[in-house]
Order: structure tokens, then sequence, then C-alpha cells
């Protein structure tokens, strides 16, 4: 019996808002910190403590939904989302349910054959953070209240995507543009965003589809996660289903963690369901309404998102999918590339130096492109320097390290390093003959051995160039060598 299946996924994704206090109160909102030391009685939920709601938190959250072409609610307010944890010590979690402050949207993502794809989003709400359990202790474990509070915006797509890497991209796409926007800092490492894939297969067989029973794996954070735990249920609900039969209407929707170390996802528990969390409105907290003057102020912050950007760096300067997508993977870096192109440096040539010189620089430096300080005026004239010839590809990257270092002239620190390449056709053209004279079976082979043609020319040019101790014009030398060979006998 034929059996197919489609993967069937949406995403749940928790992102820590860079603000500069706490959601409810003004507790510094830091990582790193000892235990318990940027509390208050607010965000250890102490009798009697009354929130106070951060206004950059709300900003955040509507310029993200714009960016998201969501809907902006004009009036919403707070719920208290009940549930027992240790580390959530008022027993509620004050959050959005029904009214969430934005919905309806989308979002685009560029798949791996050049075409897009949209992704619904259901909503966007936002809500606070609770602690940390810390099971370090031996044997027993402490709570560190330093995240409780945390300003979060909580994303839920609609189940649009049908692969990993679909999934993955979206991770990705979502990630860039909250950075551009500057409403975090989207650091997976510190959990700044968290990513919630719910997993499940429709299965046709016998002419009838069978639908598993979701599962939402918890809190990943990175991209290799994302894709491997959702091919793992793949493959698990895949297993479950041929063995037992079990379909959605069988079984309730469960949660999974995912096992880095072998590889595979973890039941945790059967997933509660909405009645189950008891919510009702926050009676410490006013609604929130959003004015026709505030929600311009805020549409007036947001900027050219990062797809647009690589689309247009594609379109507009001719790169690949590929570079474009490096240059806007920080905003910074697609920023300095546009200037530096602005300032009449080669498209191709700025990218090679940014890509190639630059993002190992950065890499090695733990830090970013842009942070390393060259200007887009200096990338420019490097990258003209290059393209005449002055310089050799080789060079130029040797120039842009001093300029991280010195923030020099790229010309000035050519000369002073003796990079200039020499264009003086007469000394070629004697260094050439020297070489022709030097080496008769090479010139007998770029002649008359169509076979080893290349290679005696390629042997040639080296010994040329090595012969001006690395300063003669490659092309030019090509050019020279190339007419005297074929003047040749």
């Amino acid at each position: 019996m034929s059996l197919d299946y489609k993967i069937i996924v949406g995403l749940e994704i928790h992102v820590q808002l860079a603000t500069k206090t706490k959601m409810f109160c003004g507790c510094e909102l830091a990582y790193g910190h000892a235990p318990n030391t940027r509390v208050c009685p607010v965000c250890i939920g102490m009798p009697g403590a009354l929130p106070v709601l951060n206004k950059a938190a709300v900003e955040f959250g509507i310029l993200t939904g714009l960016a998201l072409n969501c809907d902006i609610a004009r009036f919403t307010k707070w719920d208290r989302k009940s549930y027992y944890y240790p580390d959530l010590p008022k027993n509620y979690q004050i959050s959005q349910y029904d009214l969430p402050i934005t919905e309806n949207g989308y979002l685009d993502i560029l798949l791996d054959d050049g075409t897009t794809k949209k992704i619904r989003i259901r909503r966007a709400h936002l809500e606070e953070d609770a602690g940390k359990n810390v099971h370090t202790f031996g044997n027993y474990s402490g709570v560190d209240l330093n995240r409780s509070c945390t300003p979060l915006l909580e994303i839920v797509t609609e189940p649009d995507m049908n692969s990993p890497a679909e999934v993955r991209l979206a991770a990705q796409e979502l990630q860039r543009i909250v950075r551009y926007l500057g409403v975090s800092e989207a650091d997976m490492q510190k959990g700044h965003m968290r990513f919630e894939p719910n997993v499940n297969l429709h299965i046709t067989r016998g002419g009838q589809v069978f639908k598993t029973p979701i599962t939402e794996v918890k809190n990943l954070n990175s991209f290799r996660a994302i894709e491997r735990s959702i091919a793992y249920e793949v493959n698990r609900q895949l297993d479950e289903f041929l063995t037992t039969g079990k379909t959605m209407q069988m079984g309730n929707k469960s949660t999974y963690g995912w096992d880095d170390v072998n590889q595979q996802t973890v039941l945790q528990r059967e997933k509660e369901e909405a009645h189950d969390y008891r919510y009702f409105p926050d009676p410490d907290l006013v609604p929130v309404v959003v004015s026709d003057q505030w929600l311009e102020e805020i549409k007036a912050r947001l900027c050219e998102l990062p797809l647009a950007i690589q689309k247009r760096f594609v379109g507009d300067y001719g790169l690949s999918d590929y570079d474009a997508q490096v240059l806007t993977g920080e905003k910074a870096t697609g920023v300095l590339f546009d200037a530096a192109v602005r300032c009449g440096g080669d498209p191709k040539r700025v990218c090679n130096l940014l890509t190639q010189t630059g993002l190992k620089l950065a890499n090695e430096r733990q830090t970013t492109v842009d942070a390393l300080g060259v200007s887009p005026e200096h990338l420019a004239v490097l990258a003209k320097m290059t393209d005449e010839g002055q310089i050799s590809a080789t060079s130029a990257a040797v120039i842009f390290e001093e300029m991280t270092r010195s923030g020099g002239d790229p010309a000035q620190i050519a000369e002073a390093k003796n990079l200039i390449q020499k264009s003086d056709t007469g000394e070629i053209e004697a260094l050439v003959e020297q070489v022709l004279a030097e080496n008769a079976q090479a010139v007998q082979d770029a002649k008359d051995n169509p076979k080893k043609a290349k290679k005696a020319l390629g042997f040639l040019t080296g010994q040329v160039i090595q012969k001006s101790k690395g300063q003669a014009n490659p092309k030019l030398v090509s050019q020279v060598l190339n007419q005297r060979l074929a003047s040749l006998p």
C-alpha cells in the first residue's frame, strides 16, 4: 500500500527585547550577573507589589509587527496566564491572550531555489519571562530570578513550513529582522531568541489523510538544532504512526525537549490547552491605547529590511544571492558595503574585500566588520586601486588589515609597504626577455605543445613576477608575454 506524507510546521519564537529595564519594573536588564542581584519586589512576586508598564517594550513590539506586515491593535490589554513552576514566583505570567498587540501578518523567506515563500504570522504578543532554575548544586536546585520580568515578544506563525530547511530559513530571517530594527540583540547563546517548532505529519495512505499528533519541541537556541530536531521528529512520528496508527484525534499535543548529545527528542509532558491556564485580565495594568500620532512615530523608525536589501544588492549590483545574503547578515556590514559602492567602489570588488578579508579579520578578533574601523571612502579607494592594477588582490588584503589598525589612507599604506605594482612597459619587457632567454623549454611548450601550453605560460608569468619581486602588474605581464611569444618564429 502506497504511503506519502507532508511535513507541517509552525513556529513559536520568543524574542527578548533590548530595553534598558524589565517589562514591568525598573530593574536593569542585564546578562551574566550573580544570581538574584537584578531583582526587586515586583519581579520576584512580592505580595502587593504593583507592575508598571515599560513603554519602550510596547513600541518595540509594534515596530516588529509593522516589519512583519501585521495589523496593529489600537486597544490591547494584559492577561494573567496562571501556572505553577518554581521560577515563576507569582504563579502567573503577565501576557496577552485574546487581544494581542499585533496579528495577521506575514514573513517572506528566500528558498534555496531562488523563489520566495510567504509564511503567515498569526500573532505577536508581549509578555514577561520567567526566572531560571539552576541544577548545578548537587542534590538540590536553585532559582535565579534575574531573568524574571524580562520583556519578551512571542511571535506565532501559521503552520506554513514544510521542511526543516524552510523552518531554519524563517528563523534566520526573523533574527535578521529584529536585529535590523534594533529591537533585540537576538544572541541565541544568551537566550535572546528561543524557537519552538510545532511539528506533525499529514500522511496519505489508501486514499485517506491521517494527521499525527502535534509535538512542540521546546527552547531551541541554534539553527542547527532547529533543523535536526524537526528531521528527527518527522522520522519518529512516521515510525510511531506505522507502529500504532496513532492520529491527532487519539492523542493530545505534547512537548518534547531536544537532546543535543544524543541527537533525539525526548518527551517532557502532555501539552496544556488554553483553558488550563485560566486566563483573565490583569487588574493591576491599564489597557494600552495606540493613537494615530503614536503609531506614526513608531512607523517612522522602520528601516529597509534585510531581504529587501539582499534583493536590491542582487538586482542593482549584480551580486549572487549567496554574497548578498552574507553582506546583509549584519545590518552594519550591508550599510558599509552600500556606502562604499556609492563612493565609487566596484560592487563585486568591495564585496570580495568585505566577505573574504573583512569577515575573516572580524571573526579572528571576535567583533563585527564595521567595528574594524574601515571607512566606506577608504574601502572604495582600495577597491579602485585593485581594479586598476595598482595593487594585487593579495596586497589589497594586506592593506585592508593595516587600515583596520591605523585607519590610514590605502594609497599611502601601499606606498609605505612598497606594494604598488609596476606598470612600466619597458621594464616589464626587459624582464620578459630575460625570462624567455632563461627558460627555453617552457618557451617551446608555450608555443608548440597544446597540452603543456597553459602550464608553461603560467610558469613564465610567475617567473617574471618573481623577478620583479612581486611588483609587476600581472595583467600587463600576461599581455607583454603573449605578444612576445606570438612574435617568436
